[in-house]
């Protein structure tokens, strides 16, 4: 049975209840998502052939550290760098390292910002270079999927609504939904209640409800769905070797419907956009 929580009256850790923020938390997570988007926004015009992960991690560090932000996963249950650069068929917590980037790659880098205790936390897909045409297609289909995820965020929809719209787009498309990772709880807590699925069935799950804050982060690969985690502790990697992609965002549900906390200023969040 879950359980729903004013989010000032619950402790500074995952108590498996529901948080119901108000509106002042609200505008916390707007400045922490905005700082995170800005972020990816600047990263569109470094990702490109040569450029190593390592470089974009040091990046992340800098950018934040200049605007009074801490990356969340630095140190974060024993991770060691800024953010998550997952490329090709990694499917997601790929550590960043000296290898560069190539042409025909594709990466994405998810980060999340600390601001004022408040945590922004979104990742986009980059191209690097000029892909395959079955690379641009994979990351349409999730970026689409995502966006029909959030349409489906609403007050009196339930968590399964959410993934039953994603599994029957993403499936339709002939790829698959990863089902060994998902959304979560975000706020003043990096990783809260509840879990998003990125599948299910509709009406189940729980129900939403104004001011909750979760991320809704679908992973599709164009092969089969499993993936394998590598002796590091951390890398995702699809099972098959097919190309894996990703899009996250963070938003709080609201009375008419959800707000999205980390869209692009700079209008960057759909594939292909590149800076003027």
């Amino acid at each position: 049975m879950v359980t729903y929580i004013d989010a000032a009256d619950a402790p500074l850790k995952n108590t498996g209840q529901v948080r119901l923020y108000g509106p002042e938390d609200f505008e916390g997570m707007r400045k922490a998502g905005q700082l995170t988007a800005r972020c990816l926004d600047e990263l569109a015009a470094l990702v490109k052939p040569g450029v190593t992960t390592q470089e974009i991690d040091d990046f992340v560090f800098e950018f934040g550290e200049a605007n009074g932000a801490l990356p969340a996963t630095l140190n974060y249950r024993g991770y060691t760098k800024s953010t998550c650069t997952s490329v090709n068929h990694v499917v997601c917590h790929g550590i960043p390292n000296d290898k560069p980037l190539r042409d025909g790659d594709i990466v994405n880098i998810d980060v999340t910002y600390i601001l004022d205790g408040w945590h922004g936390d979104s990742s986009r897909m980059y191209p690097v270079g000029k892909i395959k045409r079955a690379a641009e297609r994979l990351i349409e289909v999730t970026y689409e999927s995502l966006l029909l995820g959030i349409a489906a965020a609403k007050p009196g929809n339930t968590t399964g609504d959410i993934g039953h719209a994603i599994q029957t787009y993403v499936e339709g498309e002939r790829c698959s939904v990863v089902r060994d990772f998902c959304g979560h709880g975000v706020g003043r807590l990096f990783h809260d209640t509840p879990n998003i699925l990125h599948y299910g069935r509709p009406g189940e799950g729980i129900e939403l409800k104004p001011g909750m804050i979760f991320t809704i982060e679908p992973m599709v690969n164009l092969g089969r769905p499993h993936v394998k985690v590598l002796s590091d502790g951390w890398t995702a990697v699809t099972r098959d070797r097919s190309l894996s992609a990703q899009f996250e965002h963070a938003i709080g549900i609201t009375p008419e419907g959800c707000e999205i906390f980390t869209t692009s200023p700079g209008g960057l969040d759909k594939p292909g956009m590149t800076p003027a």
